[in-house]
């Protein structure tokens, strides 16, 4: 699929994904987002996509945040719907993707375009990154995610202050919070995020996306996350993945998964 705001490819099994709107330092308007929707709900079912790289355009911005233009005259219902489907199509889809997805925050990540790196898996961020929620300044509150996620992140009290001071943060405040993975040098922003994309991809894809699902369970008011670690632990059982690891150590020698 064509997209017109977005750049895609996969190589070696990495679907490569950037916001390609860097005059408008890639904020999320709606033919975004609904390229974003469609290029994860493609990497979700893709067997040739082992994980997902996330990045924006040029070095100022991940993503600054959301086109304020496209919504600055909605009623209450519209915002609702708004914040509702971009949560649903985006946002959650990133998160309970069974594809490993990074978010490679290379400069602003503002508003929307932070929701956006919490809903991603792992959070790498250049040093020069700045982050932060700064919905507040325009009377609103983060809609996709962001009091949930931040608040899962970095706890109730961090969380708070930096929802209502609307405080940018630099990445190496939100690598001391919890709010990133990792905080290296501009220049080897990729390269890191591809040396924890080539571990994962040496790891079984089923399971993979079975320790995604645990995981998200134990944020799920409506489920219990050790049933839900129990049943995808019985699941792995069922796959030629295990039986392959198994046999791999069993036998010393290194496993080759294919993901069945």
């Amino acid at each position: 699929m064509a997209y017109q705001n977005l750049l895609s490819e996969i190589r070696e099994s990495v679907l490569y994904v950037t916001i390609n709107r860097e005059q408008k330092l890639n904020a999320l308007n709606k033919d975004t987002l609904s390229e974003l929707a469609a290029v994860i709900a493609d990497a979700a079912q893709n067997a040739k996509v082992r994980a997902v790289l996330l990045t924006g355009a040029g070095p100022k911005a991940f993503v600054a945040g959301a086109d304020i233009s496209e919504f600055a005259a909605y009623s209450g219902e519209e915002g609702e719907a708004l914040a509702r489907n971009g949560q649903h199509q985006v946002f959650d889809a990133i998160e309970n993707c069974p594809k490993p997805v990074i978010a490679a925050i290379n400069g602003f990540a503002l508003g929307g375009g932070l929701e956006l790196a919490m809903a991603c898996h792992i959070r790498i961020a250049s040093e020069n990154a700045k982050l932060g929620l700064p919905e507040v300044t325009l009377g609103l509150i983060p809609g996709y995610g962001g009091t949930q996620r931040l608040t899962q992140l970095v706890g109730k009290g961090k969380a708070i202050e930096l929802i209502t001071t609307a405080d940018m943060i630099s990445a190496a405040e939100a690598e001391k919070i919890g709010l990133v993975n990792h905080v290296v040098p501009a220049e080897e922003l990729l390269t890191k995020a591809e040396e924890i994309l080539s571990k994962i991809k040496q790891r079984a894809p089923l399971a993979i996306g079975s320790a995604i699902r645990a995981v998200n369970a134990a944020f799920r008011q409506d489920e219990n996350g050790f049933e839900a670690e129990i049943k995808e632990f019985g699941k792995c059982f069922d796959t030629e993945d295990f039986k392959e690891g198994t046999s791999a150590f069993l036998e010393k020698r290194k496993a080759a998964f294919l993901g069945k």
